[in-house]
């Protein structure tokens, strides 16, 4: 299979969809890899690094979309990549596609077949290729709150593990995921009064046995919810409902109510975020101030660390990527079912049922399709 690895062209986003190591697995087994020049220079590859692996540097996004059969990338697809893709193409990376209707009927229009990592999934119903970035992000959270805690970056000057003789800072985690266990790990390495908020009594079980008293765990109804929000120095969002849209939990009266300077880094962002005053930011202008909270809503967080996440996510693409070219899409997703979970669009049809619900496209089973 011809397989193409673009540029990412999103602002500040230095992650690459393969790294030298993987093209050189790919061309090990006899694939063609296509590098746009320049794609991971950023992080440390070089194009010579990718020319020794086995791979032919090209030098703009659209001969490597014209010699590619496969395009693997990192984030979703920007217009003008959109414009490149054809029924020919299939289409691996990360999509957010629910709140995201423009990019899903620009996809729908390509006829490509688009398979989204965060929808992909594993024998336990986990996400693995989300997994990685998520780990990323959470602990990334805490240090862009610890910061935006500052008084110089718009906060009400608070250090979040405090000093002898001053309390830390109140941080309560809305989600007790992988984003949610990470931000709790670095929240309490940093020595800050942690509260944690989930709706699944097993995961708050497994967090209070592995942290005991250093955190405080809610079952997270409307009245826990408003009361550790109002109480917070920072609040991390770490909701997540697979595909789909991310519920506002945290509401405007909620944020209204929070200490003057305090911080919310909503980490759902890619699927919409968790709060009503929410609205994706970048990491050239990562924050904005809402009723004297400051909104931290960078939509690429894990790309301001890229060569650790490209490291991270490689390690859990390179077996799919393999997959789709040895066996070409059609065929792995017929042989393994939570690689087709990660299928969001074929030929023009919406196949995920919760992106369909919230782009109002109509839902296609992917079973009949793929011919199963």
């Amino acid at each position: 299979m011809k397989i193409g690895v673009p540029r990412e062209i999103k602002n500040r986003e230095y992650r690459v969809g393969m790294t030298p190591a993987a093209v050189h697995e790919l061309c090990s087994h006899g694939h063609q890899v296509f590098v746009e020049t320049n794609a991971g220079s950023a992080i440390g590859f070089s194009d010579n690094d990718y020319s020794q692996a086995g791979a032919q540097i090209l030098e703009s996004p659209r001969a490597v979309f014209g010699a590619a059969e496969m395009i693997v990338k990192v984030k979703e697809p920007q217009p003008a990549e959109r414009a490149m893709l054809t029924p020919d193409h299939t289409l691996f990376t990360y999509l957010h596609l629910a709140p995201d209707k423009v990019q899903t009927d620009d996809l729908v229009t390509s006829g490509a077949t688009c398979i989204a990592y965060e929808t992909v999934t594993d024998r336990r119903g986990h996400l693995p290729l989300l997994a990685p970035m998520s780990e990323v992000a959470g602990r990334m959270s805490i240090q862009a709150g610890a910061h935006c805690l500052e008084k110089s970056a718009g906060g009400r000057g608070v250090l979040l593990g405090g000093v002898p003789g001053v309390s830390p800072a109140r941080v309560t985690v809305v989600g007790g995921g992988v984003v949610g266990q990470n931000a709790v790990a670095m929240a309490i390495g940093m020595g800050a009064q942690v509260t944690v908020l989930d709706r699944d009594m097993e995961v708050l079980r497994n967090l209070d046995h592995l942290y005991g008293n250093r955190i405080s765990t809610l079952f997270s109804t409307v009245r826990t919810l408003e009361e550790a929000i109002i109480e917070s120095d920072l609040v991390i969002g770490s909701v997540l409902i697979p595909g789909a849209s991310a519920p506002k939990l945290i509401t405007r009266n909620m944020i209204r109510r929070m200490p003057e300077g305090s911080v919310i880094v909503d980490v759902a962002i890619d699927q919409g975020g968790c709060t009503e005053t929410s609205k994706p930011t970048t990491h050239d202008d990562p924050t904005y101030i809402v009723d004297g909270v400051v909104h931290y809503c960078v939509a690429n967080m894990p790309g301001a660390v890229a060569r650790t996440s490209t490291l991270a996510l490689n390690n859990v693409t390179l077996p799919f990527v393999a997959a789709l070219a040895n066996k070409g899409p059609v065929q792995a997703m017929r042989e393994d079912p939570h690689l087709m979970a990660g299928l969001n669009v074929f030929g023009g049809k919406v196949t995920y049922k919760e992106v369909a619900e919230a782009t109002g496209h109509p839902y296609t089973d992917p079973e009949s399709l793929l011919g199963l």
